[in-house]
Order: structure tokens, then sequence, then C-alpha cells
């Protein structure tokens, strides 16, 4: 991998487009970049499941020639982008195997709104990203596709669900990606990768059909900077007639922000309940002092959550997960990772009155962010307690503990599903720092309740003051 092809893997979507208006760079000349790329990164972290190279350049041609037009007016928003669509996403005719052997020649007939949108604004889908079976899990690693590795260091996880599509960024084999967020699908491997991801507010963005009126499920941008996630967000946003819950009112991000000085800035390290990798709690508070450095008040208050969340979160999950997937468990069991089986077993169990009980600890745990909020602009807090979790996690462990105290190996080490069952809360995860291990870490900017443009105002501010998206792993470059 050559630096000029490196350079141009790693710039942002909003320079790109820049670039080709002025035509002082092809959307032919960018794709062959990444997917050069590709073939060369891919082979050590197993991100990809299906590639569309030569459809890609041809789509890429198409784009260009639209750019040596004269009158550029016309121009979509994403116009000649390439972009990965994480394979968990129905994409119309395309195989799409939600990292399942049941699915593993699956052609869906419909694309997911989101999708759809983002390809019809002119991006083109070069690859399809991995995700761990039916994405159920913070690690990436399916029985069809194996173990996706952490391009920082690929002893290491990349996280999940949307694994594949955070280390296809890191990596520089896309410009853009999408993910979905259930309990954290999103922001965890922003964070683990040093990416940005955004979780939007319910409603904000039309979910598929498989999961009408989900309010904890999410699709969302993740990209390396934080204009670029606004320029997927303003894309995929808005009312869908396949989406009976989507919002009327558009909230379009804008290019630019007023300065965040005087913004009021709650933050909590644990929620109350999360023990802390120290490399974690260094970062996060390196990250508060860019705040105050940057004219906000920053206080520290006190979150008293429990692991109650997560037992709340597992019921309202599990359920979803058994109605959508627990007709294949008699036919597929032994082709399924054996913790999908535990799940579906476990959601087909949970009564109605369960659930209604959910409804009620939301209710409890909104109490506790709306007296946040009602004295502050936004909540930090980590985004995962550790870095990242070791490729061969045992996520099936009794035993796994961070400094000292035992947690849910499967869901225990990252702070995001809280803010899934607070689902009108925008949530942004961007980089904080690096651990020793080199695996990156991050924070999460959680907003009022449809306060989108907030979170990205501070977002935005934060990555001026500390920028990343330069600082890359270095696999195959000959620098």
């Amino acid at each position: 991998m050559t630096k000029s092809d490196a350079e141009l893997c790693y710039m942002s979507a909003t320079t790109a487009i820049q670039k080709f208006k002025k035509r002082t760079l092809s959307p032919v000349e960018l794709m062959e970049s990444i997917i050069r790329r590709t073939e060369e990164e891919n082979p050590q972290i197993n991100a990809i499941t299906y590639n569309f190279f030569d459809r890609a350049i041809e789509e890429a041609k198409e784009s260009e020639n639209k750019y040596a037009k004269k009158n550029q007016n016309d121009l979509l928003p994403l116009e000649g982008l390439p972009l990965a669509i994480k394979d968990f996403h129905p994409v119309k005719g395309e195989i799409t195997t939600f990292g399942s052997h049941i699915f593993k020649d699956f052609r869906p007939e419909y694309t997911a709104p989101t999708v759809d949108r983002l390809l019809k604004a002119g991006a083109i889908m070069h690859v399809r990203t991995t995700t761990p079976e039916f994405a159920y899990s913070g690690q990436c690693h399916s029985p069809l596709w194996g173990i996706t590795r952490n391009p920082w260091n690929t002893d290491y996880s990349p996280g999940g669900s949307s694994g594949g599509a955070g280390a296809a960024v890191a990596a520089g084999m896309t410009i853009l990606a999408d993910g979905t967020d259930g309990g954290g699908s999103i922001r965890i491997p922003a964070s683990a990768c040093g990416i940005v991801g955004f979780k939007p507010p319910f409603g904000r963005n039309p979910l598929d059909r498989d999961h009408p009126g989900e309010s904890i499920l999410k699709y969302g941008p993740m990209t390396r900077t934080v204009s670029d996630a606004a320029l997927m967000q303003n894309v995929m946003s808005g009312m869908h007639p396949e989406d009976r819950y989507t919002l009327d009112a558009k909230v379009n991000i804008p290019t630019s922000f007023e300065n965040v000085k005087d913004m009021k800035i709650a933050y909590s390290m644990n929620l109350g309940y999360f023990p802390i990798d120290p490399e974690v709690e260094k970062s996060t508070k390196s990250s508060l002092d860019v705040f105050r450095d940057l004219g906000c008040k920053v206080d520290e208050v006190k979150i008293n959550w429990s692991w109650d969340n997560l037992s709340y979160w597992l019921t309202h999950w599990e359920s979803l997960f058994a109605t959508v997937a627990y007709q294949y468990l008699p036919k597929f069991k032994y082709d399924m990772d054996p913790i999908v089986v535990n799940l579906l077993e476990r959601g087909r169990r949970h009564a109605a009155t369960e659930l209604y009980q959910v409804n009620l600890h939301r209710g409890e745990m909104h109490n506790t962010l709306s007296n946040v909020f009602s004295k502050y602009d936004c909540l930090i807090c980590p985004t995962n307690a550790v870095p990242s979790v070791p490729i061969d996690h045992d996520q099936s462990s009794n035993d796994f503990k961070i400094e000292g105290q035992r947690v849910d190996a499967t869901y225990g080490w990252f702070l995001t599903n809280p803010f899934n069952l607070m689902s009108q809360t925008p949530v942004m995860s961007v980089p904080s720092g690096f651990s020793s291990s080199g695996v990156p870490t991050g924070i999460q900017i959680v907003g009022r309740y449809y306060d989108d443009i907030n979170v990205f105002r501070l977002a935005s501010a934060y990555e001026t003051f500390r920028p990343w998206h330069d600082v890359r792993p270095r696999l195959n470059e000959n620098n």
C-alpha cells in the first residue's frame, strides 16, 4: 500500500466531494485506491463478507461523468463516495447473511429504508461488512464468517455488532459505513476502532420491515469525522412511508456551529455501577479537560443506576430476538452460535408482564436522566469500560472481571445499552485516546431528548480541538 493510496483512503467524505467538484480527484481514482487497500488489508482483519468491485468501478465512472458536467447543481449529496453496508441490512437482490449459515444464500426482496436512501443519494456500495450472527454481540465473530479483528491491534476485537463496519472505516477500506445499534452496536466498535458512531433518537431514522416500531434499535452512520457523520445522517433521517414511527419533523445537521463556550456538561465515569479500566478513565478525564478548555462548564454528577439496567435491557433484547428468529431454532440449532441459541431460548420464556416491567424501569431511568438534563446540555461518559476484549474472549465465562469486579462477559463491558432503553436520546461516540495495547478508547456524548444538533455541535468542537482522523493504524503502508 503506497502512501498516496493511503492518503486517498483516509480522506474525509466532505473533502472528497470538494475535490470531485473541483475535478482535482476522480471518484474512479478514489474507488480504485479503496479497492486496492481493501484487497491488501482485509485478509488480516476479515471485515468484509462480499465485494462488488467491478460494479463499483462502473458506478464510479458514472459519477465521474456527472462531476465533469458544467452544471453541477443536480449532483446527489453522496455522489461517488464508497459506502460499506453491514451484512445485517437488507439490500434487494444481494445476499444478506445476518452472519448466519441459515441465510448464507438469502437474497431479500427489498432494501432497508436508510440503505436505500444512502444509495439513492449517490453513495456506491463496494462491500458488505461482517456482523456476529443476528447482530447479538459486542464482539464480531460468527459461525459463517469467523473472527473479525481490530486493525489497531489484531489480537483484539473491533467490537460489535457493527464490528466489520468499524474495522473497515478505521482501516481505510471505505469512506462511509452504516451500522445498527440495539445495545451499542454502532458505538462499541466506534470506540474500539477510534472512529465516530452516532445512535439517533427513536423515530429519527426509519427502521426495516423486520423491526417495526422497535424503540431500542437504530440505523446510523459510522465515519472518521463528525462532519461525515452529519453528511450521512442528513440523508438517512426523516419520515418514511414504511415506518409509521418516523418523525414528521426532519432535523438537518448544519455544516458549521456556534462555539460551545458556556455550555453545561455533566459527566459520570461509571453511571453508578460499571467498573472502569484505569486507561479508559484517564482518557475520559483528558477529554473532559478539552471541553473545559473550550469554555464549557463541566461537573461530575451522580447517576444512581444499577445492573438492573442490564437485566431489563436483556429482557427486552431477548424477547425481540426470539420474536424475530426463534422460528429457526428447531431446524438450525446446531448450525448456530451456542450463545445465540441460549438467547433465543431465554427470550421465548419472557412473559408479557416482564416486558411491561421493562417499561416501568425505563420510566425510572427517565426520571434520573431528566433531572440531569434540567441542569445540563449533555451527559458524557465512557463508551466502553475497557478499550476492547481479546479476540478469544469467552462470552460464556462466569469469571470475567474488570478492576476485580465480576461482570457479565457478553454485555458487561460497555456503557451503551442504558441509552438504548432511553431511546429518545441522541448519542455519539467519539475517540478519547489510546490504551497501552494500541486499541483506541471513546466517550459518549449523550444529548437531551431529540437534541441531535447539540450533540453534533459538541462533538465538532471537540474534534476541532483534538483532531483524530489523521491518526491511523499502520498495517501494510510503505511509509
